[in-house]
C-alpha cells in the first residue's frame, strides 16, 4: 500500500504540520489508506488528499521512451507522528 516516504524541502515544512506525503501503489483509494493509517500508527486521519502524476515521453538521441507514472498520498493527522516503518 505505502511504498516510500517522501522526503523534500517541502514535505518536510508540511511535516510541521502533521501532513505527511508518500509514494502509493497505484490501487490505493483514499479510505483504504486512511483506515491503514489509523489502525498502523494510532492517530486520527484528519484528510487525505492523493495526486496522480502521469508519464511523460522524453527523447534520448534517437531512443524513445517515457518516465514512470507515480501516485502520491498526503495524509493529514490530528497529532505527530514520531517515526514510519516504511518498506520499499
Amino acid at each position: 500500500m505505502i511504498n516510500q516516504l517522501l522526503l523534500t524541502e517541502k514535505t518536510s515544512q508540511l511535516s510541521e504540520n502533521n501532513c505527511y506525503v508518500f509514494l502509493v501503489s497505484k490501487e490505493t483509494n483514499k479510505i483504504g489508506l486512511k483506515n491503514f493509517f489509523q489502525s498502523k500508527y494510532d492517530v486520527k486521519v484528519l484528510k487525505v488528499n492523493i495526486l496522480k502524476k502521469q508519464s511523460k515521453k522524453i527523447r534520448r538521441g534517437r531512443v524513445f521512451g517515457r518516465t514512470s507514472s507515480l501516485k502520491k498520498a498526503y495524509v493529514f493527522t490530528d497529532k505527530k507522528v514520531e517515526s514510519f516503518e516504511v518498506k520499499g
